[in-house]
């Protein structure tokens, strides 16, 4: 990535994961495919917890919502044992459909989220970082900047990444983490809400992200928002 210099007002940076600190390539070759290649034997051997019936509870909620949408998969709330089997399959085909969209619902992610911290824990996956991504952030840290996340991924499964990953525990270096319940990237509001959240004026944050897109920040005049910056390889001085 090109060098740049942070803008004075800035006492605080949001990082992006996908593309930013993190390349593509981990989300789409390494994290999706666990969850499609997974999913169906996670839930026959936790379908009984109550973390995995909250999660399924979530996603027959969000189906209600996307019943108008074309080609929808809905699922059915298991009357009987011997419908279970069939629930799990509607459950599995759902999500399915969802990542085929690359949707970003909250229910989705949550159930992903959990099925992440499972093969972290047991060492089935490992966080993956650009290389030069921990020295910029030792660094930025070293000359007083705040460090968030702020990511579509739930912010349970941004910290098994970086919890997990494969420079270690980087947790300690970040002072906190902020996905879709803020608002989605696109939305100008989400920005203020993080910033109300961490008690800082909106024009003292700096946003870097590799998409542009994600950054809404000057549609709208008359208004305070971060900074911005378009990462562009791979990590930050």
């Amino acid at each position: 990535m090109a060098l740049f210099s942070v803008p004075t007002p800035v006492t605080t940076i949001l990082l992006d994961i996908e593309g930013t600190t993190t390349p593509i390539t981990f989300v789409k070759d390494v994290l999706f495919p666990y969850i499609k290649e997974n999913i169906k034997k996670y839930l026959l051997e936790h379908w009984q917890e109550k973390e995995c019936q909250e999660d399924i509870t979530q996603l027959q909620k969000q189906a209600e919502k996307d019943s108008h949408i074309d080609g929808f998969v809905p699922i059915p709330s298991a009357i009987s044992d011997n419908e279970t089997e069939n629930m799990i399959q509607a459950v599995v085909d759902n999500v399915y459909w969802q990542m085929s969209l690359d949707r970003k619902t909250t229910a989705l992610k949550q159930l992903q989220g959990h099925m992440w911290r499972s093969a972290y824990i047991t060492g089935q996956l490992k966080g993956e970082v650009y290389e030069d991504v921990v020295p910029s952030i030792r660094q930025w840290r070293e000359l007083g900047f705040k460090l968030y996340i702020y990511s579509s991924g739930s912010v349970e499964a941004q910290k098994l990444l970086f919890g997990y990953s494969i420079e270690g525990n980087l947790l300690k270096l970040l002072d906190g983490h902020f996905d879709t319940t803020v608002g989605h990237k696109v939305e100008s509001k989400s920005y203020r809400n993080i910033a109300d959240s961490i008690r800082c004026s909106p024009e003292n944050i700096l946003f870097l992200t590799d998409v542009v897109k994600d950054m809404p920040l000057y549609l709208v005049t008359q208004e305070s928002y971060p900074e911005a910056v378009i990462s562009f390889q791979l990590g930050f001085y």
